[in-house]
């Protein structure tokens, strides 16, 4: 029943992403990977929808909304964040060790985090598309890798920039 239902769905879900896609500011393959995902907690939690086509339609249109004011809310930043153009000699050693740190963890990581945190962190500022072609992953499962290998870089760094006290 649900390959069934995965199936008849498919060309329909490629078709609605696509054209919700560029008003929206979203990636088609984002649009599609989250409507999925809401597929897959329905049925896990109600069963399958009466009418598939018509939720389908309903739950792209809802997505693309959610990537609109997700769009709308992003800021970039207009400068540097507060003290980042200090030249203060003790400053730059410190940001130098910092960023050693992170080379160190980042090389740590397991799988192909190592490669994909160094493209997030690449001076080309690479897109996520560049990034996708690049790994030879699909770019919507480039967020969940990448939230995976953060939450491992995370682990990593905070033995490391944890605040030392004093004992006693």
């Amino acid at each position: 029943m649900t390959h069934d239902l995965v199936d008849s769905l498919g060309p329909l879900l490629t078709a609605e992403a696509a054209a919700e896609a560029q008003a929206s500011g979203a990636e088609p393959g984002d649009l599609e990977q989250a409507v999925w995902l809401r597929l897959l907690e329905r049925l896990r939690t109600e069963g399958p929808p009466s009418d598939p086509h018509r939720w389908l339609r309903r739950a792209v249109r809802t997505e693309a909304r959610r990537a609109r004011r997700t769009t709308r809310r992003e800021r970039p930043y207009a400068s540097e964040p507060a003290g980042a153009a200090e030249h203060d000699p003790a400053q730059l050693v410190l940001a130098a060790a910092r960023h050693r740190a992170l080379r160190d963890a980042v090389r740590r990581l397991p799988g192909r985090c190592p490669r994909l945190i160094g493209a997030l962190l690449s001076p080309r500022d690479l897109t996520y598309r560049e990034i996708a072609g690049e790994l030879g992953i699909s770019q919507g499962n480039l967020g969940p890798e990448r939230s995976r290998c953060l939450g491992c870089l995370r682990r990593l760094l905070t033995p490391e920039v944890a605040a030392r006290r004093g004992r006693g």
